[in-house]
């Protein structure tokens, strides 16, 4: 008999101490999707133009402002119209704003055109509404015939028209006898 009530008391003492996550859980703040080891491609009017790579996609559908969040990293190929792989990027981590069609890359970011053009920045922000990539931080530019070095950083999407916002290093010039 002793046991049994000891036993009717300790369960009601388990009862007691539920706790009712779901009431703390705020769903803004978590993903409503993630997927580890991705490798997807993204298509446009029914052309395939880029292809991502990441080992973790988080998808926040619910947040005040949705986004995508590649905590760990991220590989991007974009593609030509014959499925030729024309630009790169690879970044630490990234971010996608949804309704501002808005990237964000941080950490290592590094960028590379055809034929052999390469930015290299801590921080690029790729604004596709805009068709604009812009950074506020130092920036390295390496192609077949020069280097550029500086702070702050625009380009149209396609990497054509760039410039350097505040540029430094040594430029080395021909001297005229």
């Amino acid at each position: 008999m002793f046991f049994i009530l000891m036993s009717a008391y300790i369960a009601g003492c388990k009862e007691e101490q539920k706790l009712d996550v779901a009431h703390r859980l705020d769903a803004s703040k978590m993903p409503t999707m993630s997927t580890r080891n991705i490798s997807t491609l993204i298509s446009d009017s029914g052309i395939t133009q880029y292809k991502i790579v990441a080992p973790l996609w988080n998808i926040y559908d619910e947040a005040q402002e949705p986004y995508w969040s590649f905590p760990e990293g991220i590989y991007l190929q974009k593609f030509d119209a014959r499925y030729n792989v024309i630009a790169t990027v690879a970044a630490d981590s990234a971010k996608f704003y949804k309704n501002e069609r808005l990237w964000r890359l941080d950490g290592e970011v590094e960028l590379t055109k055809v034929p052999k053009d390469l930015f290299i920045s801590p921080r690029l922000f790729w604004d596709q509404r805009k068709q604009k990539l812009y950074s506020d931080t130092f920036i390295h530019i390496e192609n077949a015939t020069h280097v550029l070095e500086g702070t702050g950083f625009e380009s149209d999407e396609s990497l054509t028209q760039y410039r350097i916002l505040k540029p430094n290093g040594i430029f080395p010039i021909n001297k005229v006898r």
